[in-house]
């Protein structure tokens, strides 16, 4: 079996996969821990040998690992993770055997994070055609991939989770509220609850819808828009914008870079 490991800046994420005829994974189970770099190898260990025990998963199954980051401090940890407690030398993405064996065409290739590289190389896997696939994260990332597989660029915005924290934080009366679906349809709220709502949940579709739109009409060609991260499932009820949602496309990804490197 495979263990993903996808940390990122908010949270670590784990994922079980189990492999059947040819490349085809199933996932057989995600967990989720708040990002910490100061968090040890034991501590992980504590935490995921019993989540893994709950699922009747014995550590002796789990034999490929493979970790993508954007944190480099929390690399370390994670490999001691992996050496100590399923003796295994885990892939890293973009290294060795994992290296991403696409095209990323920009001026600085090294820069691209990992999870916006494997999230090139899933959708493409899935999708025919020039992609543009969002994710939203801590960062709201957008990223063009075309129809040969290619990384052609992209753009990072603030998550909107990040600009909630900017507004309450600097504000001196305004309250912390859950991001949520506003509540109707009216863009005018008669509270200020409402009104920040509003601002946020309306405000972020419409800098999406209108930063696709111009992604699109740059690209020239028809170009199929793949959301993914915690809260496209959210956003997908209020834009036609997607023409698909797969909260699960960077461990997919890691999952067929691990299977690549195991065919090696």
């Amino acid at each position: 079996m495979l263990l993903a490991i996808d940390a990122g800046n908010t949270n670590v994420v784990f994922a079980l996969f189990e492999f059947g005829e040819g490349a085809d994974a199933t996932l057989r189970g995600r967990w989720r821990i708040a990002t910490d770099p100061r968090r040890t190898g034991d501590e992980y260990a504590v935490w995921l040998m019993q989540l893994l025990a709950l699922r009747g998963v014995e550590r002796s199954a789990i034999d490929q690992i493979i970790i993508a980051t954007v944190v480099p401090r929390a690399l370390h940890n994670l490999e001691i993770l992996c050496r100590h407690y399923f003796e295994v030398e885990p892939l890293i993405a973009g290294q060795g055997k994992a290296a991403y064996a696409i095209d990323i065409d920009v001026d600085e290739p090294r820069s691209l994070g990992a999870d916006r590289a494997v999230n090139a190389i899933a959708a493409h896997a899935k999708h025919s055609g020039d992609l543009i696939v969002v994710d939203f994260g801590t960062a709201t990332t957008f990223d063009v991939i075309d129809f040969n597989g290619a990384y052609k660029g992209g753009i990072i915005a603030p998550g909107i989770n990040l600009s909630l924290d900017a507004l309450v934080g600097n504000t001196a009366k305004l309250p912390r509220i859950a991001i949520q679906a506003p509540r109707g349809t009216s863009v005018v709220g008669r509270n200020t609850e409402d009104q920040m709502l509003i601002g946020v949940f309306w405000g972020y579709v419409a800098m999406m819808e209108g930063l696709i739109a111009r992604i699109r009409a740059e690209i020239g060609r028809p170009a199929k828009v793949i959301a993914t991260g915690g809260l496209a499932v959210l956003f997908d009820d209020a834009t036609d914008i997607f023409d698909a949602v797969d909260p699960d496309l960077t461990l997919n990804g890691l999952a067929i870079l691990a299977h690549k490197a195991a065919a090696q």
